[in-house]
C-alpha cells in the first residue's frame, strides 16, 4: 500500500478530470488522477483501432475547447496544435450541395441557390445570435446558485442576479432558446427546408433523445457561439494527433507542475471517515488517501456506484438516476483504401481540393425519421451523420497513402430491442455505408475496415450514462442549478470534501474544459476558507 498522502485525487482522467488536476497543480496542490483505462483522455482519446490508424473513437473535432483554458495551461508547449479543415459541406440527393464559408457573403451566396429570401436572412440571424453569446460565454464560467434559504445561498443568487442585469433586455430571447424547437426558431427567420435543416443539424444530434422539433432544442443554435474563436489561443479545427493530443498536451502541462497520473487504476470506491471524503479505494485493494476527492466520472457512477448509499441522501441518488440520459448518436470509423468522391462536390467551384467534412441531412423531414425509429426501440436505415476525414491534414493518422472516416450518426437507441449483438453493430455500419453510398458512389468498394460504437458500448468505453455525450440531455430542466441535482450544483456533493468534475456538471458536456476549470475553482476556494 502507498503511504503517499494527496492534496486532492481525481477519478477519471478524462479531459476535464486533468484540466481539474492541471489548475490544482499549478496552484501548488499534490495531486493524484486515477484513470481505469490503460490510457487517458476519456472520451476525448485517440486510439490504435486497426494498426498504423490512431482514430479519435469518440469526441472528433476540436470546437469548445476554451480559450482561457488553452493560454492558462499553456497547451501549445505541449504538443497541442489545431489543422484547420476545408468548410463544411453537406451535399443533397438532387445534385446540389451547400458550403458553410468563414465568409459569410461566400455562405450567403451558398444559401441562395436555396433561397433568396433566406440568404439575405442569413446575416441579420446572425447578428441576433452573436448578440446573445456573450451572455452564455459568461454564464458558462459561473457557479450555478443553490435554491435555498440559506443565507449564502441567497446571496450567491442575489450575487449572480445582479451580474447580469445588462443582459434583461434579451431575457424572451433567451427565454425562447430555451423554450422552443430549434425548428420553431429557424422558421422565424428562413423559410426553405433544406436550409432549416442545414442550420439546425446538431440540434438533433446533441446524443439523445430530442429531435429538431423538441421542445428546447433551440439552444443548441446557441452553443458553436460559446466558444470566440476570434482569440490569440486560435479557432477550431482538428487536433494534429488526434483528440488524444488534447488530453495529453492538458497531462503534460500538469505534470510539469508535480501532478501525477496513474493508469489501469480503477476506482472501485470511495472512502468516507467521519463524514468526509477522504480517499479511494481501488479494484486491486490499494488505498490512497487525500484531504479531498474530485470525480470525473458521471454523477451517475458517482453516487450509485462508488458511494455507499448511506452518504448520499436518497433524494439525490433519485435526482441523479431521473436524469434523462438516453443515447442514440453512434460512433462509426472506417479505414478507406483512398478517398471517396462526392458527386455533388465540384472542387473547382468550391475553392478547395476535398471536403473533410461532410454533413447528411438533406431535410427536416430527414432529420425527424431517422430520429423516430430510436424511440420505438429501432434503428434509422437513413440515419444523419456528420463525416470527418482528418487523415486529408494529418497524414500521422494513418499509413502511408490511406485514410479513415469517423463518422457520428443516428439515431440508434441505447436499449435497442434484441439488444446490441455484434449483428447489431454491423447493422448499423451497414446502415451508414448504404447511405454514404448514394452521395458517393463506389464508397462500399473503398472500405478497408469497419469499428462501431453503439450507445451501449459509449457507455461501457467511457462511462457515458445511457450512452449519452453530455452524461445527461442539456436541456433548461437538466441545466445550469438542476445539474446534477437540486442543491448540489456548484460542483459540491452531499458528502464534504467530495466534488464533482466532469459533463455531469454545469455547463455539460463537450470538450470544453470547463467543468473542470471551475470545480478547481471551488475546491482551491474551500481549501482556502478551511
Amino acid at each position: 500500500m502507498r503511504d503517499a498522502r494527496y492534496d486532492v485525487i481525481i477519478i477519471g482522467a478524462g479531459h476535464n478530470g486533468l484540466v481539474c488536476g492541471a489548475y490544482l497543480a499549478r496552484a501548488g496542490q499534490k495531486v493524484l488522477v486515477l484513470e481505469r483505462r490503460p490510457l487517458i483522455g476519456g472520451a476525448c482519446v485517440t486510439e490504435e483501432v486497426w494498426p498504423g490508424y490512431k482514430v479519435s473513437t469518440a469526441a472528433y473535432v476540436m470546437a469548445l475547447l476554451q480559450p482561457k483554458v488553452i493560454l492558462d495551461l499553456e497547451l501549445a508547449r505541449y504538443g497541442y496544435e489545431i489543422l484547420k479543415p476545408p468548410p463544411m459541406f453537406q451535399p443533397f440527393p438532387d445534385g446540389r450541395s451547400l458550403t458553410f464559408f468563414d465568409e459569410e457573403d461566400r455562405t450567403c451566396a451558398e444559401i441562395a441557390k436555396f433561397s433568396k429570401k433566406d440568404a439575405a436572412a442569413y446575416p441579420e440571424y446572425r447578428r441576433y445570435m452573436r448578440r446573445l453569446a456573450p451572455i452564455m460565454r459568461e454564464i458558462i464560467w459561473d457557479t450555478p446558485f443553490n435554491v435555498s434559504s440559506n443565507p449564502r445561498d441567497l446571496l450567491s443568487a442575489a450575487r449572480f442576479l445582479w451580474g447580469k442585469r445588462g443582459y434583461v433586455g434579451d431575457f424572451y430571447q433567451l427565454y425562447d432558446l430555451l423554450t422552443l424547437s430549434a425548428h420553431d426558431v429557424l422558421s422565424h427567420w428562413f423559410e426553405n427546408d433544406a436550409i432549416r435543416a442545414a442550420l439546425g443539424f446538431y440540434a438533433t444530434g446533441g446524443g439523445g433523445s430530442a429531435s429538431l422539433r423538441s421542445p428546447g432544442t433551440g439552444y443548441v443554435l446557441l452553443r458553436p457561439l460559446v466558444r470566440d474563436h476570434e482569440t490569440a489561443a486560435g479557432g477550431w479545427g482538428f487536433v494534429r494527433g488526434g483528440m488524444g493530443a488534447i488530453s495529453g498536451a492538458i497531462a503534460a502541462s500538469g505534470k510539469a507542475h508535480g501532478m501525477e497520473v496513474r493508469t489501469d487504476a480503477e476506482v472501485a470506491s470511495i472512502l468516507v471517515e467521519n463524514g468526509r471524503a477522504a480517499g479511494v479505494v481501488l479494484a486491486s485493494g490499494e488505498t490512497l488517501r487525500a484531504g479531498r476527492v474530485a470525480a470525473n466520472a458521471s454523477a451517475r457512477t458517482t453516487f450509485t456506484r462508488l458511494l455507499d448509499a448511506r452518504h448520499v441522501p436518497a433524494e439525490v441518488t433519485q435526482s441523479v438516476q431521473n436524469l434523462r440520459a438516453r443515447g442514440s448518436v453512434y460512433k462509426v470509423h472506417l479505414a478507406l483504401d483512398a478517398l471517396p468522391r462526392f458527386s455533388a462536390f465540384d472542387p473547382a467551384a468550391a475553392g478547395f481540393p476535398y471536403p473533410a467534412q461532410v454533413r447528411i441531412g438533406p431535410s427536416v423531414d430527414y432529420l425527424e425519421q431517422s430520429f423516430d425509429p430510436a424511440k420505438y426501440g429501432d434503428y434509422a436505415r437513413h440515419p444523419f451523420m456528420v463525416a470527418m476525414t482528418p487523415t486529408v491534414l494529418d497524414e500521422t493518422l494513418a499509413p502511408p497513402g490511406r485514410h479513415f472516416m469517423s463518422i457520428m450518426a443516428g439515431h440508434a437507441p441505447y436499449d435497442l430491442k434484441g439488444g446490441w449483438t455484434d449483428a447489431a453493430r454491423e447493422a448499423i455500419g451497414d446502415a451508414v455505408v448504404d447511405t454514404l453510398e448514394t452521395y458517393a458512389p463506389g464508397f462500399k468498394a473503398l472500405v478497408r475496415e469497419r469499428h462501431i460504437y453503439s450507445p451501449a458500448d459509449l457507455e461501457r468505453v467511457f462511462d457515458l450514462p445511457g450512452g449519452h455525450v453530455h452524461h445527461a440531455e442539456i436541456s433548461a430542466d437538466q441545466m445550469f442549478m438542476r445539474r446534477p441535482a437540486p442543491g448540489y450544483a456548484d460542483y459540491r456533493t452531499p458528502v464534504p470534501g467530495l466534488y464533482l468534475c466532469g459533463a455531469s456538471v454545469h455547463p455539460g458536456g463537450g470538450v470544453t474544459g470547463v467543468p473542470g476549470h471551475n470545480a478547481a475553482r471551488e475546491i482551491l476556494r474551500d481549501a482556502k476558507r478551511r
